[in-house]
């Protein structure tokens, strides 16, 4: 009796489970778990009869972001191409190797991030409220009176960021917080659609650190005081090579006497304009007058969110040739607006060293028709 119980038991059992596995598999669990073909199209879901068979997820690709160059990837000697004539010791020199990027061509207009601030205005007055909207991401157009004493600064006050005659000028009297915020809109606005269209996240828009940019401004030019080379800020004929002050306070001689549009003058050899001069740009990193000593010599990168002081880079239309080399860094606080400081992003270029053969501009331009300087 004993035996014909424990018989009955244990047959049950080998029925049960049995049934419990046809049932899985039926699921696809088996499959999808423990190896063979996925139930739907067939193909390979990663585990093969017990073996990793998994290869490269399809459908993933990487394009140039619209308006953006492709920066490669290298090494180069970061830091001051000529004589430090402040005596700043602030920018030895240093060798540092940099990953693959893309960055804007030019430095961010007035109309593009305007599309920031109507979206901003449009979608979230609930979340964030229009006076932080106004006075925190906003252009601060009163730049143009108070960074410098007694100067007739109305017409730029009045017309600068809204008038349609400055629609492809860099965007100024933004901090280094809405520069920051920005780049998280512009993120955003792109994911959302490659997830609605049934694609993959970008890698996501930011700020470069001061490394990337000056590795960019140089143009694949070993030790090159300017983006252009050596050593001079005009060429043989006398053109201007930038927007900056020149000679002793002649604003006018480089062709404009503020900003000037976002693709005037000629690009670097990696495409990207005005990497001298017209605005300095925002990076990244906070300021410290010892990075070489605190960051790493692959990919620096000195973010320090206690630090209110963030690294500037470039040069802008008032400041005289020395603040356009190459490695001449400077500083402002975040929070501050100043009518000439405005920025550009970059995003990651996640393919590694394959990008160092394809150097050069995107296929697409969210730029008009390059505009040239005027003669001196």
């Amino acid at each position: 009796m004993m035996n014909y119980n424990w018989l009955t038991v244990n047959a049950t059992r080998v029925v049960m489970g049995a049934a419990v596995l046809l049932l899985l598999q039926g699921c696809g669990f088996l499959k999808s778990k423990f190896g063979g073909k996925s139930g739907k199209g067939g193909g390979e879901v990663g585990v093969t009869n017990g073996e990793i068979t998994a290869t490269g997820r399809k459908g993933w690709k990487q394009p140039t972001p619209f308006g953006m160059v492709l920066v490669p990837s290298g090494s180069f000697i970061m830091g001051q191409a000529d004589e430090d004539v402040a005596a700043t010791q602030i920018n030895m020199n240093r060798q540092v190797t940099i990953s693959s990027f893309y960055m804007d061509d030019a430095e961010i207009s007035n109309h593009e991030y305007r599309q920031y601030v109507n979206a901003l205005m449009a979608d979230s007055v609930s979340t964030l409220g229009e006076e932080e909207i106004m006075s925190k991401y906003y252009p601060d157009t009163t730049v143009w009176k108070n960074d410098f004493t007694y100067h007739n600064g109305d017409p730029m006050l009045e017309h600068y960021y809204g008038h349609p005659a400055f629609d492809t000028y860099p965007v100024v009297g933004v901090s280094w917080i809405a520069a920051n915020h920005f780049c998280k809109w512009r993120t955003n606005t792109l994911d959302d659609f490659r997830t609605k269209d049934g694609g993959y996240k970008s890698f996501g828009f930011r700020l470069p650190s001061e490394a990337e940019w000056e590795w960019a401004a140089r143009g694949g030019r070993s030790g090159a005081k300017y983006p252009w080379g050596n050593p001079y800020v005009a060429n043989g004929k006398g053109c201007y090579l930038a927007n900056f002050k020149p000679q002793r306070g002649n604003f006018d001689a480089d062709g404009y006497p503020y900003t000037a549009p976002a693709t005037a003058y000629n690009p670097n050899d990696y495409g990207l304009y005005n990497m001298a001069g017209n605005v300095a740009e925002w990076c990244r990193d906070a300021y410290a007058d010892n990075t070489n000593a605190i960051v790493w010599d692959m990919n620096p990168d000195n973010q320090n969110a206690d630090e209110p002081r963030k690294v500037v880079r470039g040069g802008s239309w008032k400041d005289i040739a020395y603040y356009l080399e190459t490695g001449t860094r400077s500083y402002e606080y975040e929070d501050q607006k100043r009518s000439y400081i405005g920025f550009r992003c970059i995003m990651d270029n996640l393919e590694g060293r394959t990008a160092s053969g394809r150097v050069g501009g995107s296929s697409k331009s969210k730029s008009p028709k390059k505009v040239s300087a005027k003669k001196a």
